[in-house]
C-alpha cells in the first residue's frame, strides 16, 4: 500500500479528502523536495499541486501522484469543485492564521477539519521502513566519519566556532546532502548550555568539549552528541561523565517495541537521580528522528506514546552545572521486538585529545 492509499484509507467517515502543505510532511508523501507545493488527496485520486518552477521536475520525479500546476488559487479551487469535496482535513500546527483564513476564503463551499491529518501523519512516520533507516544509518555513518575526523583537529587554542565550521564542512565534502541542523560545539563552562551557539571561546586545558551534530541524506537525519576531555579531566569531571554514560546504558538496555516512552525516560532519569544529580537533567531523555531532526516519538517525563518497532530514536541523558560544566553522551537507535539496534559506531568511553 502506498502512502496515499495508507493515508485515504485512514482518513474518517465524514471526510472525504485531505489538503497537505507543511513542507515535511508533502516531501514524506510525495518523496519530492520544494518550497511551494500542497497534495490534495480524495477517496480515490491523489494532485500535487505546485508553481512553474518545480512543475516539471515534479513530473520527473513524482509517480502514482497527478501533478498539476498551480497558476492561482483558482486551480486548487477548480479541482476540490471538480470532485464535489466538502469535507477536508487540512494541517493545524503547520499552518499560520492567514493560510488557514485564505484556505477558508478560496474553498467556501467546504468544511475544513483541523484536528484529524497531522495525527494520521504522524503515526505514519513514526515507523520508519528498511529503505528509510537505510537511509538515517548512511547519515548517520557520516557522523561517525565526521566525529573521527575531528578528533584529529580539536587542539588548545581553537574556537568553537572555527571547529564547527570545520566539522560540518567535513561531512559535507564526504557526502552529506546538508547539516541536520546548527551544529552546537561547545567548551568548558560553555557546555553548561544544552543547545548554547559556538561562539570565539577558545579550548583550554581542563575542559569539556561538547559536539552534538548530525547529517543529512536524501531528507534523511541523523544526530549524535560526544562530550571529550581536553588534556587533563578532574575526577567530578570524570564521575559526572561516568554517570551520564550509565544512566545512557540502561535506557538502551531497556527500550523496545511497547514500552511506553515515559519509563525509557525514566530509565535513564532514574541512574541520574541516585546519583544526585536529578536537578541537573533538564530536558528528556531522547526524541524521534526522521525526514525531521526532531519528531516523534518523544522520550520524556510527560510523554504518553509507545515505542513501535521500526521507530528511530535518540538516547542522551545529560548533566549539566551552569556557568561551569555539562555532559551529554547521545546515541541513535532504531527499536526492535525485543530491545533496539544502535546506528551509532562511535567511542563514547571518555576520550581525552
Amino acid at each position: 500500500m502506498t502512502r496515499v492509499e495508507q493515508l485515504a484509507a485512514s482518513l474518517p467517515q465524514h471526510i472525504d479528502s485531505a489538503l497537505i502543505m507543511d513542507k515535511i510532511n508533502r516531501r514524506y508523501i510525495t518523496g519530492f523536495n520544494s518550497s511551494q507545493g500542497m497534495v490534495l488527496i480524495t477517496r480515490r485520486n491523489a494532485y500535487f499541486l505546485t508553481d512553474s518552477r518545480y512543475i516539471e521536475a515534479a513530473r520527473n520525479t513524482i509517480k502514482g501522484i497527478e501533478c498539476v500546476e498551480y497558476k492561482n488559487k483558482e486551480t486548487l479551487k477548480a479541482l476540490v469543485d471538480s470532485h464535489g469535496l466538502r469535507h477536508i482535513a487540512v494541517e493545524d500546527e503547520s499552518l499560520s492564521c492567514a493560510q488557514y483564513r485564505r484556505l477558508k476564503e478560496t474553498l467556501n463551499n467546504a468544511e475544513l477539519y483541523t484536528d484529524i491529518i497531522e495525527q494520521l501523519i504522524r503515526r505514519m512516520r513514526l515507523i520508519k521502513t528498511p529503505f528509510e533507516i537505510e537511509k538515517i544509518r548512511q547519515a548517520q555513518q557520516l557522523i561517525d566519519y565526521g566525529f573521527n575526523f575531528i578528533l584529529t583537529r580539536i587542539k588548545k587554542g581553537r574556537s568553537e566556532r572555527e571547529l564547527a565550521i570545520e566539522l560540518e564542512f567535513a561531512i559535507r565534502k564526504q557526502g552529506a546532502q546538508a547539516a541536520a541542523f546548527d551544529f552546537i560545539v561547545l567548551s568548558g563552562e560553555n557546555t553548561s548550555m544544552p543547545h548554547g551557539v559556538p561562539g570565539d571561546r577558545t579550548i583550554k586545558n581542563g575542559d569539556f568539549l561538547l559536539m552534538d551534530f548530525g547529517a543529512v541524506v536524501d531528507g534523511w537525519c541523523s544526530d549524535m552528541t560526544r562530550t571529550v576531555a581536553i588534556g587533563t579531566c578532574s575526577d567530578e569531571q570524570r564521575n559526572v561523565y561516568q554517570t551520564v554514560l550509565t544512566a545512557q546504558l540502561a535506557a538502551l538496555s531497556a527500550l523496545r517495541a511497547g514500552l511506553s516512552c515515559a519509563d525509557g525516560d525514566a530509565a535513564a532519569r532514574n541512574v541520574i537521580k541516585a546519583a544526585g544529580y536529578g536537578e541537573f537533567f533538564g530536558h528528556g531523555t531522547g526524541h524521534g528522528v526522521g525526514l525531521e531532526v526532531h519528531e516523534a516519538p518523544r522520550l520524556s517525563l510527560s510523554a504518553t506514546e509507545t515505542l513501535c518497532e521500526g521507530s528511530v530514536v535518540t538516547v542522551e541523558p545529560g548533566i549539566y552545572f551552569p556557568g561551569r560544566f555539562g555532559v551529554r553522551i547521545e546515541d541513535m537507535v532504531c527499536i526492535t521486538k525485543d530491545g533496539c539496534e544502535n546506528l551509532t559506531k562511535s567511542p563514547k568511553e571518555l576520550i581525552t585529545v
